[in-house]
């Protein structure tokens, strides 16, 4: 199970930072990521960390924004969120991929999902 929060409206140029926590999933044998989804879009991952080597991976629209990392001994995930712009408002997602080494970008490719958490950048 992954319970997400952190989301809440902020104003153009703040920072959010999202938790996920896990129960019963070990987040370092996995990869793991955050999607987001604006209304009428589609879901697009924005980061994620590979099992593989836990490189991490940005959307283009959030690189150097962004930032993803996971706390083993507390299971849990987090994407720490900064300048954020209007175009960020969505309702963003932590998932878990049981196979595959590398971060995938499909949502087909993620097992378990948190239950989304609202954030909204407007002024």
């Amino acid at each position: 199970q992954l319970v997400e929060s952190g989301g809440g409206l902020v104003k153009p140029g703040g920072s959010l930072r999202l938790s996920c926590a896990a129960t019963g999933i070990p987040l370092d044998l996995y990869s793991i990521a955050w999607f987001r989804q604006a209304p009428g879009t589609e879901r697009e991952r924005v980061a994620c960390i590979s099992r593989f080597d836990d490189s991490t991976d940005y959307a283009d629209s959030v690189k150097g924004r962004f930032i993803i990392s996971r706390d083993n001994a507390r299971s849990s995930m987090y994407l720490q969120m900064n300048s954020l712009k209007a175009e960020d408002t969505a309702v963003y997602y932590c998932a878990v991929a049981l196979s595959g080494e590398f971060c995938s970008g499909y949502v087909a490719d993620y097992d378990y999902w948190g239950q989304g958490t609202q954030v909204t950048v407007s002024s």
